[in-house]
This record gives structure tokens, C-alpha cells and sequence, in this order.
């Protein structure tokens, strides 16, 4: 009995673990950028069904244990994403999105870990099965996004935890390159490109992906 108790903790410990990196809905928060072009309205549902799309592609999948990183900490219980997925939930904490970034990988039990946002429309559970194959045979996984930054990163964190975040130039074409230069010498593998949505034409380009989900939200805050 005592045998059979110590082995079955090590196999949860060990599993694959995806961070979803989510927002509280609401103009000002997130999607500003694409708020000023297509009006705050617009892009808070946007977002709203894009979060949607997400979990209920991701969370289903029991090839990962999946969790909803929230941002601010205060709206960690706020009913703003599909209930019909009970996601655990956890806070991001304060700092830029490296620190934040940072602090859910060291928050997680060992093993491969995996963090995403949560404003990709195409994003597909075999992207992240593809991505967790790749990090298998790698220290690090990422998934480029066509601005220069990245949708998906993946580390492995053993046998000692990786730091790429310090001193990356985030939300500028950048962000890729200065994050790779902190991992010199270790092995990176690349996962799908794939794009988020800040501006006009490439929500009229995407916004498909995303309402093909369209959910009710119980006791949607109201925007603005």
C-alpha cells in the first residue's frame, strides 16, 4: 500500500501543465489598442469570445492539466470566463509580462509547463500538443506571432529553471529576439506562427476563428 501511495504523486507532479494568461474584460484593460480602431464595444466581445474559444478548445484536453492565469489579481473569481469549463484559477501577480510570466512557471508543480494568451483566435489544441512534443526534446518552445513577439512559451524547467525574460522589449518587434538572446546555448524549438488581433484589419481577418464559439457570460461586468 505504502509503495503504491509513493508512485502515483510522482505521475501528477510530472504531468504536462498549460497557463492560459487571461484579462479582465474590460475597456481600458485590454485590447486598447484595437479598442481605438474598432470601438471599446466591439473589442471587449471580441475578446470576450476569443477568451471563450480558448479554454473551451484547451481545458477539454486531459493531455494537460490547464489553468487560468488572471490579470488584475482582485478579479481572480470575477464570472467572466466559461463556467461550463471550472478552470482552476490562479492570480498573475504585479510586473511586466516577464515577471508575470516568470512567477506562474515557478507557481507550477515540476515538469513541462506551457503559458499562452488568451487572444489568439486560431489557436488549436494540437498546437499545444505539438508544442509539449517539441519541448519534450528541448529546454524551451515557442510559438512566433507575425509582430515579432510570441503567442506560446514553453519551458521545461528541470533540472534548473530557465530566467529569459529579463530586459525583453515587450509589445515591440523585439520581443522574440531579445527573449531567444537570454537563452543562448540551450535548445529552442518553434511551434506554429500564429496571430493575435490589435488592430483593425486583423480583427476583419480573424474575428471568424473566434465567434464561431459564442457563449453566454453569467453576469457580464458592464464596459465602460
Amino acid at each position: 500500500m505504502a509503495r503504491h501511495n509513493a508512485v502515483r504523486p510522482r505521475r501528477a507532479n510530472y504531468a504536462n501543465h498549460l497557463v492560459i494568461m487571461a484579462k479582465s474584460p474590460v475597456a481600458g484593460r485590454v485590447k486598447r489598442r484595437l479598442g481605438r480602431e474598432i470601438g471599446d464595444v466591439a473589442a471587449i466581445r471580441f475578446y470576450r469570445n476569443c477568451l471563450s474559444h480558448t479554454a473551451l478548445r484547451l481545458a477539454q484536453d486531459r493531455r494537460w492539466h490547464t489553468l487560468l492565469a488572471i490579470d488584475p489579481d482582485s478579479d481572480v473569481a470575477a464570472p467572466f470566463a466559461p463556467s461550463r469549463q471550472r478552470l482552476a484559477r490562479v492570480k498573475q501577480g504585479n510586473g511586466d509580462l516577464g515577471e508575470r510570466m516568470r512567477r506562474l512557471f515557478s507557481l507550477l508543480p515540476p515538469g513541462p509547463a506551457i503559458i499562452v494568451g488568451s487572444d489568439i483566435p486560431a489557436i488549436e489544441a494540437e498546437h499545444i500538443a505539438r508544442a509539449f512534443r517539441l519541448l519534450g526534446r528541448s529546454d524551451a518552445v515557442f510559438g512566433p506571432a507575425t509582430d515579432g513577439g510570441y503567442w506560446l512559451v514553453g519551458l521545461k524547467r528541470k533540472p534548473k529553471a530557465l530566467a529569459p525574460f529579463a530586459g525583453v522589449r515587450w509589445s515591440s518587434p523585439h520581443a522574440l529576439t531579445d527573449t531567444l538572446a537570454n537563452l543562448k546555448g540551450k535548445r529552442i524549438a518553434f511551434a506554429a506562427s500564429l496571430t493575435d488581433v490589435d488592430t483593425k484589419d486583423e480583427y476583419r481577418s480573424l474575428r471568424g476563428s473566434a465567434e464561431r464559439l459564442i457563449l453566454p457570460f453569467p453576469n457580464r461586468p458592464k464596459v465602460g
